[in-house]
C-alpha cells in the first residue's frame, strides 16, 4: 500500500516564478483562460497576479499579496507569495457532499474526481471552503487538481513540485513532510520570525491538510479561511435554527387563527 503523499508549500521561499501553474497546465493539457484583448491569457490589471482565481483550467494558482504602506507615495511595500492549490482534506467536503461517488481518496490518500461519474450538480462546489472547484463549461463536470494521480501511478512527483524551482512546493510522504515543515518553523522562529506557523499540518483544520503550507501572517490575508467548516457539522445547528422557525411560524399561526376566531364569535349573527 503507498504511503499517504502531500504537498508542504513553503511560501517564505515562494518567487511567484508561476512555473508551478505552467507545468500544471502543460501536463494536464489545460487550455489557457481566454481574455478580452483577442484571446490572450486574462490579466487583472491590479497584481502581479494574473489569474486571478482558481477556475476550471486554472488548478494551481499562484496568489500575489501586496501589503503596502500607508504613505501616499506608497513607497514601502512587503509582497507575500502562495502557489494555492487543492488541500486535498483528510475530511473532505466536496467528497462528503458528492451524491455519485464521483469524488474518492484515492491509494495514495489523495482527493480524485471521477469525470465520467460526475452528473455536473454543483454540490462539491458549493460544500469547497476554498473555492477550488469549478465546473467545466466544455466537460460540464466539475473539475479540479489531480495531485497528478496519472504521474503518482507511474512513480513520478506532481509536475508542479518537479517544476518549483526554489522548493516552495515540496512532495513526497505525508509524515516525513510534516516533520520537515516543523523543523523549518523552528528554525524560521530562531531567526526572529516569530509568526511563522503550519497551517493544515494537524487535524484542527478539516481533520488535516494532504497540501498544508508555512505561513508568516494570518490565514485570512492569503485568502485561506482560519476555521472552515465541514458540511455535516453545520447540519445540527442548522436544523435547531429551522425547527425553532417552524415552531414560530406554528405559533403564530394558531394565535392568528384564534384572534380571528374570537372576533368571529363576537360579531353578530347574520
Amino acid at each position: 500500500m503507498p504511503h499517504a503523499v502531500g504537498f508542504f508549500t513553503d511560501t517564505t521561499v515562494c518567487i511567484g516564478c508561476k512555473a508551478c501553474q505552467v507545468a500544471c497546465h502543460q501536463w494536464n493539457e489545460l487550455a489557457a483562460e481566454p481574455g478580452p484583448n483577442n484571446g490572450l491569457p486574462a490579466l487583472s490589471g491590479n497584481s502581479y497576479d494574473n489569474t486571478g482565481s482558481f477556475s476550471d483550467v486554472n488548478w494551481r494558482h499562484v496568489k500575489f499579496i501586496e501589503q503596502f504602506s500607508p504613505d501616499a507615495d506608497r513607497s514601502e511595500a512587503a509582497w507575500l507569495m502562495m502557489s494555492d492549490v487543492c488541500k486535498h482534506c483528510a475530511n473532505a467536503p466536496c467528497m462528503e457532499v458528492c451524491p455519485t461517488d464521483a469524488i474518492i481518496r484515492t491509494e495514495f490518500d489523495t482527493v480524485f474526481i471521477r469525470e465520467p461519474y460526475c452528473n455536473g450538480c454543483r454540490d462539491c462546489i458549493a460544500a469547497c471552503p476554498f473555492g477550488v472547484i469549478h465546473m467545466s463549461p466544455a466537460k460540464h463536470v466539475a473539475q479540479k487538481c489531480t495531485f497528478c494521480y496519472d504521474r503518482l501511478q507511474n512513480g513520478l512527483a506532481p509536475a508542479c513540485a518537479q517544476a518549483c524551482p526554489t522548493q516552495s512546493i515540496q512532495f513526497g510522504p505525508l509524515d516525513e513532510l510534516k516533520q520537515r515543515a516543523a523543523a523549518r518553523v523552528e528554525q524560521l522562529h530562531e531567526r526572529g520570525a516569530a509568526a511563522a506557523t503550519l497551517y493544515g499540518a494537524d487535524e484542527s483544520i478539516l481533520g488535516g491538510l494532504n497540501s498544508f503550507y508555512l505561513l508568516v501572517d494570518k490565514p485570512e490575508v492569503y485568502g485561506l479561511p482560519a476555521s472552515p467548516k465541514e458540511p455535516a457539522k453545520s447540519v445540527p445547528g442548522s436544523s435547531w435554527r429551522a425547527i425553532v422557525a417552524a415552531a414560530w411560524v406554528g405559533l403564530a399561526a394558531i394565535v392568528s387563527f384564534r384572534e380571528r376566531r374570537g372576533r368571529s364569535d363576537r360579531s353578530p349573527s347574520s
